[in-house]
């Protein structure tokens, strides 16, 4: 009767991780370049972050700055580094792309490309449960 009730408490432990742990799709960082210097880049943030090297990052930022004379001037990049150390950035001042740029989130998917002079010219989101690392929330512990 004891050895069933032990038995019992081992499956049900099992079944409900099962339940609990979702679909992952980790995507490492992969940087792309062409004989020109325009390229792309894709990956999610938190295989970057949690990858088994010290170099794979990928992210976009924006910035905002007065003129003194009434005026913001506004600007944005994206950044990536692959495992094989390829590292990549590039900026626009499109108000439409850094309208993209702002809408990041800590768990997203991003893809980018630039041209010829490092002018970002398509930027992608992709905000999905299955980027979000088994373990968010315990700290120090991600998605492998």
């Amino acid at each position: 009767m004891k050895t069933g009730k032990i038995i019992a408490v081992v499956v049900l432990s099992l079944l409900s991780s099962f339940a609990v742990a979702g679909y992952v799709q980790p995507q490492s960082v992969t940087v792309t370049l062409n004989g020109d210097g325009s390229g792309s880049a894709i990956g999610d943030m938190v295989t970057a972050r949690f990858s088994d090297n010290d170099v794979e990052v990928i992210g976009c930022g924006t910035r905002a700055y007065d003129d003194g004379a009434g005026g913001i001037y506004r600007w944005g990049f994206c950044q990536a580094t692959d495992a094989l150390e390829q590292q990549v950035i590039c900026n626009t001042e499109n108000p439409d792309l850094l309208d993209i740029m702002a809408s990041t989130s800590d768990y997203s998917f991003i893809t980018f490309s630039w041209d010829a002079g490092g002018i970002c010219n398509h930027i992608g989101f992709s905000t999905q449960s299955f980027y979000i690392p088994e373990h968010a929330g315990t700290p120090g512990r991600g998605r492998r």
